[in-house]
């Protein structure tokens, strides 16, 4: 059967056996059918070529021209692909161009043959190595506890030991002590709380080793296997993870159309600031859709509730006024210590360039990089954006004029200064706000999310459509998301959290007898983590074991990533004891019973929000993905709660059964997908205003001139006020929901609208 184009995507997180919980290629293979009866029209894998043994994500890829032995191989692959085209379904898979693991040296024969022969290696050019960061030339390597764990290092034949670390002896080097063997080599160990790094890593990872895409030679050799997919027909699409880290981003992408062909389907990982467009000469069909997740929740939130709940977080000793202040000092933290060996070697990159340094230049580039708000700058789209950010500096902070001076000259005049001050802003935002901001800022935390910006208290109607219809008419393919594995929280999660801007009052009130009843070790900390202990609390109020661990393990990463209290490399005890202590408090005493009720009482409203977000996203511009699950309620975290294996059988029998109203949502509109192409992909988008005293409850709009979607919102209120006089005026013809089968025409009430669900999928009836 032929592969028709990409109408949606179905994100599955694949495992290998040894991983603990296995999703193999075999597994995807086992859901084609259920996939194809749901709508989807395409499966879409995460990493699938050989990474670490035992990851959990395949992000960490140690050789890029194989298919994952664990996940079946190059034979499992052909063998799904072949099973979804007898469906007419298609692949898109998840490919890594920036980086490569490198924990375990012994699993990829290049990081392990480059520290064997050092810059003779014929893998040299592939790693960009800082070779001038060692005073001898060697590879820093910060895997040791500290520089004098050397000593203890022991000859094993032709490798060096440390307890479950493994170095290769490059050859003739091997004789004497470890320590003395070591001295020989190619590379040097270190460290790891020097702070210092002798290769590019991924943002501050040093298991994941930068390559250099730049090079002709290593983008062939690292995309053999992704060309043979598109070759041989087994792949349709595939989605670029993090191009921003890259020395060329345009240029990759350049190529990387070149290698699979005109019709494949691009999109890419580049998280837009709000107020970023996407460099319309990129050769992509879009980005993988973090801007329209930020829209499509952002319309359900009620600006109302900014006031008081600002409040609120201020009651807790914060100035919400400052927080963008926080957000350049938390960015100019990690250009300097975070990223500090990154901020080196650029330092050294000016210096060689200029033939100039000066004491204020470490600084001077921090406080730059503070004030851009993007990811990086040197997109063509972009151009206004760097000058500006260097002219807010001086304004803040005029004696950096004459390191600034300095920077402008090498920025201009070294390719390599302006590529490695890119990849550090790209860096330094990632770890600054979405590691570290958005684990802090607890104003309403459904707004910290990758692509978004708290400050930004929900999307107007307005803007909402002025973005689609902008998305229908620029990237009328981009991917269009409200989950992934990277999302802070699941899209449930944050529709109920999102309920509390509708009811801040009351969510305060609570929030103070909590406080007083069962104290946090921490005001802010508590805030923050009572909302996503709100976000994922039971109905009925029953934790279970799960639940609970879960919550814990959630708590223990948001506090260290908040680092205000306690950090990762340098755990605070007392603090965490403290607040895993107050949990339990939390869950078994009567803030839990309270919550309870507090649940029973917002959650058929956060039901509401969750249907809404999900036609909004299945049906407006773009190219939906529905991530693994989402298509019944679920209630998971942060990576890795959101890649927890997925009840497949119960999702088969609601399926079947079509009760659950968020899998009748769901597969209504990947039906309507399927069955009208032309008007999803191309049919353009055009806004429908209600009219009548509940207006605003109702954000509509119309698909070509056959598909109209309309949804309610911020129903707390509506539940005290009703519809009234509430009406949408329909166009001409008959309609017919496609989630109900109710039939519809003319001037419509909201409330006949929506009397059964509260999204509601129109398509005009053939005459």
């Amino acid at each position: 059967m032929t592969v028709g184009p990409v109408l949606s995507t179905y994100r599955l997180q694949m495992r290998g056996a040894e991983s603990g919980h296995a999703f193999t290629l075999s597994d995807a293979q086992a859901l084609v059918e259920y996939l194809d009866d749901l709508g989807v029209s395409h499966l879409y894998l995460s990493p699938i070529l050989t990474a670490v043994e035992g990851s959990t994500h395949g992000y960490d890829v140690t050789d890029p021209t194989t298919v994952s032995s664990s996940l079946g191989g190059a034979e499992a692959l052909a063998s799904l692909s072949a099973a979804a085209k007898a469906r007419g379904m298609g692949l898109v898979v998840d490919i890594v161009p920036n980086h490569v693991g490198v924990d375990v040296p012994t699993q990829n024969r290049w990081w392990w043959d480059l520290l064997t022969h050092g810059r003779d290696s014929a893998y040299a050019d592939f790693f960009d190595v800082d070779w001038t960061a060692d005073p001898d030339g060697r590879i820093l390597l910060p895997v040791l506890g500290s520089d004098s764990d050397v000593a203890d290092l022991t000859v094993d034949g032709d490798t060096l030991r440390l307890g479950d670390l493994v170095f290769p002896i490059a050859p003739g080097t091997g004789e004497g002590t470890g320590s003395e063997v070591h001295d020989r080599q190619h590379y040097r160990l270190i460290g790891w709380k020097r702070g210092i790094c002798g290769y590019r890593r991924f943002f501050s990872i040093t298991s994941l080793a930068g390559l250099r895409q730049e090079d002709p030679a290593v983008f062939e050799a690292t995309h053999s296997e992704v060309k043979r997919w598109f070759t041989e027909d087994l792949v349709d699409g595939i989605r670029i993870d993090h191009p921003d880290g890259l020395s060329d981003p345009a240029g990759y992408l350049t190529w990387l159309r070149e290698l699979v062909g005109p019709q494949a389907w691009i999109v890419i990982e580049k998280i837009l600031a709000v107020g970023e467009p996407l460099d319309p000469t990129l050769p992509v069909a879009g980005t993988t859709g973090y801007d329209a997740l930020r829209e499509a929740g952002g319309v359900f939130i009620d600006p109302a509730g900014a006031e008081a709940l600002t409040t609120l977080y201020e009651s807790t000793g914060v100035d919400y006024a400052a927080i963008p202040r926080t957000a350049r000092a938390l960015k100019v933290e990690a250009v300097t210590t975070t990223l500090g060996s990154e901020l080196a070697r650029l330092c050294r990159t000016i210096a060689a360039a200029t033939g100039q340094d000066h004491a204020d230049l470490p600084a001077a580039i921090a406080a730059v990089i503070s004030h851009l708000g993007v990811y990086r700058s040197d997109y063509p789209a972009l151009s206004t954006v760097l000058p500006v950010a260097i002219a807010e500096t001086l304004t803040e902070q005029p004696q950096f004029a004459s390191a600034l001076q300095i920077l402008s000259s090498a920025l201009s005049a070294s390719r390599e200064t302006a590529v490695r001050f890119q990849q550090l802003c790209g860096a330094a935002t990632a770890k600054s706000m979405e590691d570290c901001l958005f684990y802090r800022d607890a104003r309403l935390i459904s707004l910290n999310e990758v692509g978004g910006e708290p400050e930004w208290f929900g999307v107007s109607i307005a803007e909402f459509h002025q973005r689609a219809a902008t998305r229908a008419a620029m990237w009328p393919h981009a991917m269009t998301t409200l989950s992934t594995h990277d999302t802070k929280r699941g899209e449930d999660v944050r529709a109920r959290i999102g309920v509390l801007s509708q009811v801040p009052s009351l969510w305060a009130q609570y929030v103070e007898a909590w406080s007083q009843r069962t104290p946090s070790p921490d005001a802010g900390t508590g805030l923050f983590l009572l909302q996503n202990i709100f976000g994922v609390w039971p109905v009925d109020g029953v934790v279970t074991d799960e639940l609970r661990q879960r919550l814990h393990a959630y708590a223990e990463k948001a506090i260290r990533e908040a680092a205000t209290h306690t950090t990762w490399n340098d755990p605070d005890t007392a603090f965490e004891t403290g607040v895993h202590a107050w949990l339990d408090s939390v869950i078994d005493g009567p803030v839990g019973t309270e919550l309870t009720r507090l649940v029973e009482q917002l959650d058929p409203h956060a039901r509401n929000d969750s249907l809404g977000q999900k036609l909004l996203t299945l049906t407006g511009p773009g190219i939906p993905d529905v991530y693994q699950g989402t298509e019944l309620w679920e209630d998971s975290l942060v990576d890795p709660d959101n890649r927890r294996p997925v009840d497949y059988a119960s999702r088969r029998t609601e399926l079947q059964a079509l009760r659950h109203p968020k899998m009748r949502v769901v597969r209504a509109a990947l039906h309507a997908r399927r069955d009208r192409p032309d008007t999803f992909l191309s049919g353009g988008y055009t806004p429908l205003l209600a009219r009548g005293a509940a207006a605003d409850h109702v954000v509509a709009f119309l698909r070509g001139d056959d598909v109209l979607t309309a949804v309610s919102r911020h129903t707390v209120r509506l539940h005290e006020t009703g519809w009234g006089n509430t009406e949408l005026v329909l166009p001409d013809g008959q309609w017919t929901d496609r989630v109900t089968g109710a039939g519809f025409s003319g001037t419509v009430t909201a409330a006949e609208l929506f009397s059964e669900l509260p999204a509601v999928l129109l398509e005009r009836d053939h005459a």
